[in-house]
C-alpha cells in the first residue's frame, strides 16, 4: 500500500485514482497480457466473466501458487445488477478491482456502470450494473493464441 501512496504523491493524484489506474493497466497494457488472458478464460461475455470471479483466487493459485490475491465474491442482484465484495489484508484493493472491471468491460464490449461503495467489516464493495453485454465489438480474444503474442 505504501507504493500506491508514494506514487500518488509523486503524480499529485488521489491514491484511489492511482490504484484504479493500476487495475486498468493490468488488463489493458501489452506488457501484462498474461493477466488479461487469465481473466478472459472466465467467460465469453462480461456477465459470465463476473460470475467467474468467485473462482479467480483458486485459478490464479493454480498458475502461480505463491500469488496472494484478494478473495472475491459476486452477488447477483438480478436484472443485470451485481455487487462484488473484495476481501484482502490490504484495504484499497477494491479500487484496483474497479480498474480491472472497467478494463474488462471495455475488453468485452459491455456497457456497464461501476461504483466503488467503500469498505465495511473487512470487505470492499463495488456495485455493477450491466446495461448491455454486447454494446460494442470489444477486443479480439483467441484461446488458441500463443502466450507470447498479443491477444
Amino acid at each position: 500500500m505504501l507504493f500506491w501512496m508514494q506514487l500518488a504523491v509523486r503524480l499529485s493524484n488521489p491514491r484511489d485514482d492511482v490504484m484504479e489506474d493500476s487495475g486498468t493497466y493490468l488488463v489493458s497494457h501489452r506488457n501484462v497480457v498474461a493477466v488479461r488472458r487469465l481473466l478472459r478464460f472466465g467467460g465469453v461475455n462480461f456477465v459470465e466473466f463476473l460470475h467467474s470471479l468467485d473462482d479467480l483466487q483458486d485459478r490464479a493459485k493454480l498458475a502461480v501458487p505463491d500469488l496472494d490475491i484478494p478473495r472475491l465474491e459476486l452477488k447477483d442482484n438480478g436484472k443485470g445488477n451485481f455487487t462484488l465484495f473484495s476481501h484482502w489484508v490490504h484495504t484499497g484493493f477494491g479500487h484496483v478491482a474497479l480498474g480491472l472491471l472497467r478494463g474488462m468491460a471495455d475488453d468485452y464490449g459491455a456497457l456497464v456502470f461501476l461504483e466503488y461503495e467503500g469498505a465495511e467489516l473487512g470487505f470492499e464493495k463495488i456495485s455493477i450494473s450491466v446495461f448491455e453485454s454486447d454494446f460494442s465489438e470489444g477486443r479480439a480474444f483467441d484461446l488458441t493464441q500463443i502466450a507470447g503474442e498479443v491477444a
